[in-house]
């Protein structure tokens, strides 16, 4: 029951830290212009924001070598003091500033959770479990985004800052409260030796390649998807709410369908067959968005399976490596990160040149990559192993 009720607070807590996250992209016009700086100008830090992933293990294997509970509190504190310096300074220097240290703090705070959750929770539960606190993702668009406008339409553009400072505080002592300290004894070994225990692991670098080639396909159609439209119908993606909430629904439709199958499938299966419905949402997508709202479906099928394999992908990746959790978990935040900056550079070339159609057959290509990942995760696909068994170097096993 307790770990029941730990499971919700942390749902509503990454709420809160998720929120800070999703706010930026629909209020970006309205940041801009209380900060006065022109729009290009804090997409920069919208772009540096990004560019952080790519280090997320340096902050995330905090978890490992520090304890579970350490990694918790050092998100929330890094977070806490991002919203603090804007609710007292507000400026572009400290928003800026604001938006770094949220996205520091949740690369600590997320791989350390779970971790933390992984340690406790049977696997064969798992799934079920770290899908409740990833509802925090969607529940932050859908309930945390509106509440933040309503400040922002009130109050002025700083207005949320004072709101999320106070909910820090409320976090860190809530999460001194309620997690254990973990004993000396019981951390893991050294940045050092995580990250190389990863980097020579191959089921390890093949569940981070899932995230790279499912989070790829994903970017291409999501950077494109609105100019898509657009083109096609005359319609600008801000007026077409409908798609707001599509993506709002479809999120918490992949979250709720992840806690009801993916423990009961098996993880590996229930990944697969996320993939695979993924690449026949992409290749519909072109066919049934000849219309509007067969265009919303198409978007509507291809989020939801994104969702499904994103979320089922966790519970997976948190027993590939126990003895460096936390650490790998943080390395399949890099994998995210990398796969989204490879479908933001093809996106614009691809539609540009081609039309939608190719966008869609390439996010297809980059499934199949996943899926050949899985392959090599599970066992089942030994291309890449007989090639790294000739260096010697990389050490394998089947989940």
């Amino acid at each position: 029951m307790r770990l029941r009720f730990q499971l919700l607070v942390f749902m509503v807590l990454r709420t809160i830290l998720n929120t800070m996250h999703r706010m930026v992209y629909p209020f970006l016009a309205v940041f801009a212009r209380g900060l006065g700086v022109e729009i290009t100008t804090l997409s920069y830090v919208v772009t540096a924001r990004s560019f952080f992933g790519l280090f997320a293990p340096v902050f995330g294997s905090i978890a490992d070598q520090r304890g579970r509970k350490f990694g918790l509190l050092a998100g929330v504190l890094l977070f806490t003091l991002g919203m603090g310096v804007v609710a007292f300074r507000p400026n572009f220097v400290t928003f800026s500033l604001a938006v770094l240290l949220a996205i520091l703090g949740k690369y600590l705070f997320d791989p350390a959770m779970q971790a933390y959750f992984g340690d406790r929770i049977p696997y064969e539960r798992r799934g079920t479990a770290l899908a409740v606190t990833e509802g925090a993702w969607s529940l932050a668009f859908i309930a945390g985004v509106p509440l933040m406008g309503f400040l922002i339409a009130g109050y002025g553009w700083d207005a949320p800052f004072a709101l999320l400072t106070g909910l820090g505080l409320f976090m860190f002592a809530a999460l001194w409260r309620m997690v254990p300290r973990t004993p000396p004894s019981e951390r893991k070994i050294d940045s050092v030796k995580s990250f190389r225990a990863v980097l020579t692991n191959l089921p390890a670098l093949a569940g981070v390649s899932i995230a790279m080639w499912a989070s790829a396909a994903n970017e291409l159609v999501n950077l494109i998807f609105g100019v898509w439209l657009e083109d096609s119908f005359g319609l600008k993606i801000a007026a077409l709410a409908g798609a707001s909430a599509v993506i709002g629904l479809s999120e918490l439709g992949g979250e709720g369908l992840v806690a009801l199958t993916t423990d009961r499938l098996g993880k590996p299966r229930a990944l697969t067959l996320g993939l695979s419905a993924n690449v026949l949402a992409a290749l519909l997508l072109p066919v049934v968005g000849r219309t509007e709202i067969g265009a919303l479906i198409g978007l509507f099928l291809f989020y939801i399976t994104f969702e499904y394999v994103l979320v089922s992908h966790i519970p997976l990746m948190t027993e590939v490596m126990p003895e460096a959790r936390a650490t790998l978990l943080s390395f399949n935040v890099t994998g995210h990160s990398l796969g989204r900056v490879i479908g933001a550079l093809l996106a614009s070339f691809i539609y540009q040149r081609s039309g939608f159609f190719p966008v869609a057959l390439v996010a297809v290509l980059f499934n199949v990559f996943a899926l050949l990942a899985l392959g090599e995760l599970t066992g089942r696909v030994v291309i890449v192993p007989r090639v790294l068994a000739l260096f010697g170097r990389v050490k394998g096993k089947e989940v």
